[in-house]
């Protein structure tokens, strides 16, 4: 089955099929004994690499951006530490001081550096230490 109309968009790939010519649209039913002819292929979809390296873009930390993040979470242990030790010192430490230390080691833990992560579980055990004395037990 063809429908045909007087204006035409683009050529439909057909060959030496009889055409209306007139003002109207022509139909007619093509016979069953023709063999099927073959259409014309089509386009494919984009590939989805693309969006994947997108993805894998945006997913990528910026190594000043992470430097800086760095920093400034050793920065902020480095004074943390140095509070306690003045609270360690003088002979009173505050829980909320051990925790915000608990906090920090948990966020500058960054997996690959053994010596580094081996001094955080150092100081994350003194300050677990202290907080038993007090009788708090924080989760792991």
């Amino acid at each position: 089955m063809r429908i045909e109309g007087n204006l035409r968009i683009g050529n439909t790939g057909a060959r030496g099929v009889n055409r209306n010519t007139g003002s109207g649209p022509a139909f007619h039913v093509d016979e069953g004994n023709a063999a099927p002819r073959p259409t014309a292929a089509s386009a494919g979809a984009l590939p989805a690499a693309g969006i994947d390296a997108l993805l894998t873009l945006q997913s990528a930390e910026d190594p000043a951006l992470k430097r800086k993040k760095q920093v400034r979470r050793a920065t902020a242990l480095l004074d943390t530490l140095e509070e306690v030790k003045a609270d360690l010192l003088v002979g009173r430490i505050s829980e909320g001081r051990l925790y915000q230390l608990m906090a920090l080691i948990g966020q500058a833990r960054e997996r690959g550096e053994p010596q580094l992560d081996a001094l955080l579980d150092d100081i994350e055990l003194r300050a677990r230490v202290e907080l038993a004395k007090r009788g708090l037990y924080p989760r792991p």
